[in-house]
């Protein structure tokens, strides 16, 4: 076998090693594209949430409102 050969095969490891770090390298950074992209939704999701409860308790408080006013009129009659 000639010289050249276990450094050929020794420069083929290396290449391999080498796409599969770049592969993992593309997967990491779609992955944290992902994740970036679920932490947005999620926020809005939040956001939005916290706008329905403020949104229900404010109808709570009106219901409650009329409910008082009914009575004390009811009372009057």
């Amino acid at each position: 076998m000639a010289p050249s050969v276990p450094r050929t095969r020794a420069a083929a490891a290396l290449r391999m090693k080498q796409i599969a770090l770049d592969n993992q390298g593309r997967t990491i950074r779609r992955l944290r594209a992902q994740l970036a992209t679920e932490r947005r939704g999620l926020a809005t999701m939040k956001k939005e949430l916290e706008d329905t409860q403020v949104a229900l308790e404010a109808s709570h408080k009106v219901i409650a409102g009329l409910t008082e006013i009914g009575l004390s009129m009811s009372k009057k009659i």
